[in-house]
């Protein structure tokens, strides 16, 4: 990987209803994600955090999306810095914040790629739209936003469409999804590994598959944006929408032990951090430690 990382941070809560996730970013550095990144010789730019407007009171009857404007407005800003980060020539790293970030993260990324993949670690597809969504909440529609899927206030953010490609995306740990979601993976023939994949054939296995499809897709880069409720909620109890059942911490581990031997990927995101739900900075230290993992740290 690149040895300069640009941090940047969205503290971002407009997404979803719980109130807390917007704390996130500063609960990552607090659990001392520069320090770890540093200590494995990367040059760390932390960029601060962008500003996010307020939370609206209303939600649009013709969109059924809560905090629309504020979402977009964010995701712009969001974009044109991540643009600006790779067009230096660094490592983009962003800390979240709920997972609506990645409708800018993603924008700002692609343009930068004619064949961009995304590996999308989370418990949830994040693949509904304004009519297949049971809440309005813009944190479970990123991917389907970047598939040029939903809202066109969303789906046109950074001033194009269709941002990836459905057969450059690969899920992994999912274990809760909704009938629109179903019904858009297998539309697209999205690749998932579901928690069934992981249990049967194991995290090695599933990893290995997972570089290998993005390889032979000829992805010119590829995005990790990693949901903390991808992981049991026992590991990972600071998160807004946890669901039993989920990934290890040292299968999480060996997640990104495989990535950073394979030496694939030209950006991530970590969202999802609730300090307000978590046990003394649990989550954002798991979090930190997990990058410390992707970006090359060793046993011995």
């Amino acid at each position: 990987m690149k040895k300069n990382i640009s941090i940047i941070g969205v503290p971002m809560d407009l997404g979803q209803t719980r109130r807390g996730v917007d704390m996130g970013p500063s609960a990552i550095r607090y659990a001392g994600v520069v320090e770890r990144l540093e200590d494995l010789n990367y040059n760390i730019e932390d960029l601060g955090d962008i500003e996010i407007g307020s939370r609206e009171k209303d939600t649009s009857p013709e969109s059924n999306l809560k905090n629309l404007k504020a979402v977009a407005e964010a995701s712009e800003t969001l974009a044109t810095k991540v643009d600006k980060v790779v067009r230096n020539g660094d490592f983009p790293l962003v800390l979240g914040g709920d997972h609506s970030i990645a409708i800018g993260t993603i924008a700002g990324l692609a343009k930068h790629y004619s064949n961009m993949g995304v590996i999308w670690y989370d418990a949830h597809g994040d693949l509904n739209t304004g009519e297949t969504s049971p809440s309005g909440n813009i944190h479970g529609m990123p991917l389907a936003v970047s598939l040029g899927l939903g809202n066109p206030v969303l789906t046109s953010i950074g001033g194009y469409q269709n941002k990836i490609k459905p057969e450059n995306i690969v899920i992994i740990g999912a274990r809760s999804l909704d009938d629109g979601e179903k019904e858009v993976i297998k539309e697209k023939g999205i690749k998932v590994f579901t928690m069934h994949e992981i249990d049967r054939m194991g995290m090695a296995t599933v990893m290995e598959e997972a570089i290998s499809y993005l390889k032979e897709k000829g992805t010119d880069g590829v995005h990790l944006s990693l949901d903390l409720d991808g992981l049991d909620p026992h590991d990972a109890p600071g998160v807004g929408t946890p669901v039993l059942g989920g990934i290890s911490y040292r299968e999480s581990h060996l997640a990104m032990e495989m990535l950073e031997e394979a030496n694939i990927l030209t950006s991530a995101e970590f969202v999802e951090v609730n300090p307000i739900l978590d046990e003394r900075n649990k989550t954002a230290t798991v979090a930190v430690a997990l990058m410390g993992s992707l970006f090359g740290e060793k046993l011995l």
